[in-house]
């Protein structure tokens, strides 16, 4: 199976007026692996990293401190 170079992450989240909110990121394949063996993708900053399965599981990877991820919906984009 051939791996996606590009996935589009949606997370959705309450909002300030209890009114559910969106908010989209790219992410794009790294050379890294995670704990379960399959490849890291990150945003541009490097803050928001994803270890993401060819089945299309993510797994949120905190890159600092005091970080909490919620898990996204996923589609490949590439």
């Amino acid at each position: 199976m051939k791996t996606v170079d590009r996935y589009r992450l949606t997370f959705t989240h309450p909002g300030p007026d209890a009114r559910m909110v969106t908010d989209e990121v790219v992410v794009e394949r790294t050379s890294a692996n995670g704990p379960g063996g399959h490849p890291v993708y990150s945003d541009p900053t490097g803050i928001l990293r994803a270890e993401i399965s060819p089945a299309g599981e993510v797994r949120m990877l905190a890159s600092g401190a005091y970080q909490s991820p919620i898990n996204p919906a996923v589609e490949p984009l590439s």
